[in-house]
């Protein structure tokens, strides 16, 4: 990162012995080469075959941001964090008509009272979790759990949000956000809101949280599939071939356990444990709710200080429901190779393999019953068949 120390021309010149401002402009530019086996389009389980390809953002979003901030005095600053998201291979925004897709709040911090941030950003629920979640070493786009339909990856950003983060009190901290839906006549409709605690105690730590998310309409409403949703508080959560058949739900609800444990300065473990809801409206196209079940666990290896190494495994299973007589299981398994060149500049590689079992609902919902087909990671490219494999390559550098 490069901290720019403003000048008064700019209006951000330290004023006085407790106003002092700082500005930081930031980014990451990640590029690689991607291969999935089998690709089919959203939806369908035929007609599948494998590609190979430039991907982008991979190990970490790339994107460039500014954030900074002022000196009020008492232990008190306000803070700001602007950050738009890109695609290295085409320069294009990571996200339509969104100028800072990332992020974009402002808020104050005290270190005694906590922060406190309104604007687009990540709910608590995802904040406090993270630390210990699948993507630290397997990365969203292959090591997610399928679909990532548990929000542990970076995907999900709330619109209108008022978080509001404590201060680490003895090892624990707390949190909660609300998005506001904006939707005339309701205040629940097309709102996100969620409350997770995270507490660390020397090589231990636990995170647990909750989320729900409501569609802006009370009878439910399609998600999307990319950024663009019903749900006014928010980037659409991943729609894949793991939840295609739900993506018409009134409401989504998250509920999630992780943790870790270093057993030294080279070796440590993390584990996730989530239960999603797909609970249905009366313009849904199912007509039960929907749950899934995922557990996971990655252990990482530091060989030397320059190289990291990392295996994963996740299941995931679903509910009998709708009609579903042999409920849909996914079984992934993730490798990650990761070499640091400098402190700024490093190589990745990664290798996934999904197995899906059962079935599922398709894209119709209810009455449409099809074979779960596999789809690892976020990358949400179904395969044609019960599995997948995934391998990438790439080069991020930090600035």
């Amino acid at each position: 990162m490069k901290k720019v120390i403003a000048t008064s021309a700019l209006g951000l010149v330290a004023l006085g012995a407790h106003a002092q401002s700082s500005v930081t402009l930031y980014g990451i530019v990640d590029a690689g080469i991607g291969y999935l086996s089998s690709q089919a389009p959203l939806g369908s389980n035929s007609g599948g075959h494998s590609v190979v390809k430039m991907v982008n953002g991979v190990w970490a979003g790339s994107r460039f941001g500014l954030k900074g901030a002022e000196d009020l005095g008492g232990g008190t600053k306000a803070i700001f964090q602007l950050e738009e998201g890109f695609s290295p291979s085409s320069g294009a925004m990571s996200t339509s008509n969104l100028m800072f897709s990332r992020q974009a709040y402002v808020g104050m911090t005290n270190a005694a009272y906590g922060t406190f941030t309104a604007g687009r950003q990540y709910t608590s629920y995802y904040t406090l979790l993270s630390p210990y979640s699948p993507t630290t070493w397997l990365t969203g786009a292959y090591g997610a759990h399928p679909g990532d339909i548990d929000s542990l990856d970076t995907v999900y950003r709330a619109n209108n949000s008022l978080v509001y983060q404590s201060p680490n009190m003895h090892g624990l901290t707390i949190g909660g956000s609300y998005s506001l839906g904006g939707v005339p006549g309701s205040t629940n409709a097309g709102s996100t809101w969620s409350a997770a605690a995270q507490y660390v105690t020397g090589p231990f730590g636990i995170a647990a949280g909750f989320q729900r998310i409501n569609n802006s309409t009370s009878g439910g409403g399609a998600w999307g599939t990319d950024s663009t949703t019903s749900t006014a508080s928010g980037t659409a959560p991943s729609v894949s071939a793991i939840n295609n058949g739900y993506q018409t739900a009134q409401a989504q609800q998250r509920v999630a356990v992780t943790g870790g444990w270093a057993f030294n300065q080279q070796w440590d473990i993390s584990f996730s444990y989530s239960n999603v809801q797909y609970i249905p409206g009366i313009h849904s196209a199912f007509v039960n709710e929907a749950i899934f079940n995922t557990g996971g666990a990655v252990l990482h290896y530091k060989i030397t200080p320059a190289l990291d190494l990392a295996a994963g495994y996740s299941y995931t299973r679903a509910t009998e429901s709708n009609g579903i007589t042999s409920a849909a299981s996914y079984n992934q398994f993730n490798l990650s190779q990761f070499y640091s060149l400098s402190k700024r500049t490093s190589l990745y590689a990664l290798e996934a393999y999904q197995r899906a079992n059962g079935q599922t609902l398709g894209t119709a919902g209810f009455g449409h019953i099809i074979n779960a087909t596999a789809s690892v990671g976020d990358q949400n490219s179904p395969a044609s068949s019960r599995s997948q494999v995934g391998v990438g390559v790439g080069m991020i550098t930090k600035f």
